[in-house]
């Protein structure tokens, strides 16, 4: 196991290093090199000075262990550090190659006990995690292979480097068939990996398996009204069946509700595969009902891809992919509308209704409220392959 972890700490080391030291900025990025270099002024304030300071990431072929074991270290870090450790996201990557990000954690320590240690030490007997540490001299700080009994025999010093900041969040790197599916069988196959440890997999599959059979010809047109909660998109979408007598659908569809609270405690690997089956089941019901009346969609393909790029970048709203990236393009096999609208309203209305109907926000839309990049650019509900998209004030 030894021979494992060193083996694939080492593939980690010729990697850039971001960490997320501020959320509401970029993240700090950093190379390793063998010569001593002076650290910027922002990574001397990550490092500090006389504070017990590592990383771990989470490095294995398995992609739901590997999604399994970052969630549940997150959850272990949260509970049991004190409250003299600071916690931040971290990754290391190569830049501009796709599927290459691997996540982690920075960690830094300003307390006199050795919980740090103990709870990496249980986390290290994972095969699947790396753990180095970092200690710093002066203007200098370097990062070694961290073991909690002695120094790790063939592990060679590396000098923290700074490094100018990627085009791009690295996340985004990683969004593709991870955050965001763009083919059914690539969410399909996550929930098949998982049918031993979630067995309410095999459910959800036997559902899409049921429901696709179901297609499509040419039918009546189909609208999908997104937007946040509150936004009036049930104000919308129910005029909009009387006015035109259209079908109304809502996705997820309801079929799912049984099995929503379990796949939302899963890391957003499978979370985001269980909501993207979601959307070829509303796909065949939309296919079904449209050949005899116009459909009405509550939500749909977009809402996915939105809060799952929106939560998995972080920073600037420069952070987010260019508006012609592909992480924008509709799903070559799921059903396009014939038009979106997008319901908008302020934070402050939309959370006064909010208040009104004795509701709050989600976790996940409080999270997005921290980077705020989902509020200040609707970029992630526009696809550039859907017929027509036009965006409407909820007020009116």
């Amino acid at each position: 196991m030894l021979k494992s972890a060193m083996f694939r700490c080492g593939q980690l080391c010729s990697r850039v290093f971001a960490v997320e030291f501020d959320l509401r900025t970029e993240p700090l990025y950093f190379t390793l090199s063998s010569t001593p270099q002076e650290l910027h002024h922002a990574h001397q304030q990550l490092f500090g000075d006389g504070e017990k300071l590592f990383s771990l990431h989470v490095h294995c072929d398995n992609r739901t262990e590997k999604a399994r074991t970052h969630a549940e270290i997150k959850h272990k870090l949260s509970d049991t550090l004190s409250r003299d450790c600071d916690v931040f996201e971290a990754s290391a990557f190569i830049p501009n190659v796709k599927n290459s990000v691997v996540k982690g954690f920075f960690i830094r320590d300003k307390s006199t006990t050795s919980l740090s240690e103990d709870i990496l030490k249980t986390l290290q007997q994972s095969k699947s995690v790396c753990v180095f540490s970092y200690k710093r001299e002066g203007q200098h700080c370097w990062q070694e292979q961290w073991s909690p009994v002695s120094p790790v025999e063939d592990s060679v010093r590396k000098y923290v480097t700074p490094a100018a900041a990627a085009e791009h969040h690295p996340s985004t790197l990683n969004i593709r068939n991870a955050d965001v599916y763009y083919c059914m069988n690539e969410a399909y196959e996550v929930l098949q990996e998982c049918t031993d440890i979630i067995p309410e997999s095999k459910e959800v599959l036997k559902l899409v398996d049921e429901q696709l059979e179901k297609s499509r010809g040419e039918g009546f047109p189909v609208i999908v009204i997104e937007g946040l909660d509150a936004t009036g998109k049930t104000t919308l979408t129910e005029a909009l069946r009387d006015t035109l007598n259209a079908t109304l659908l809502k996705s997820p569809p309801q079929c799912l509700a049984p099995f929503r609270q379990r796949f939302d405690s899963e890391p957003p690997l499978i979370r985001r595969a269980f909501y993207a089956l979601g959307n070829y089941i509303t796909a065949a019901h939309i296919g079904k009902e449209s050949q005899r009346a116009p459909v009405i969609v509550d939500r749909y393909w977009h809402s996915t891809a939105a809060y799952a790029i929106a939560t998995a970048v972080g920073g600037r709203v420069e952070n987010l992919p260019k508006p012609d990236s592909e992480l924008y393009q509709w799903p070559e096999d799921l059903l396009k509308p014939n038009l979106v609208l997008l319901l908008t309203v302020s934070p402050e209305e939309r959370l006064r209704r909010l208040r009104d109907r004795g509701q709050d926000k989600t976790v996940e839309e409080a999270e997005l409220e921290i980077n705020q990049l989902f509020r200040l650019n609707p970029a992630p509900f526009r696809c550039s392959s859907c017929s027509c998209h036009l965006e409407i004030d909820g007020r009116l």
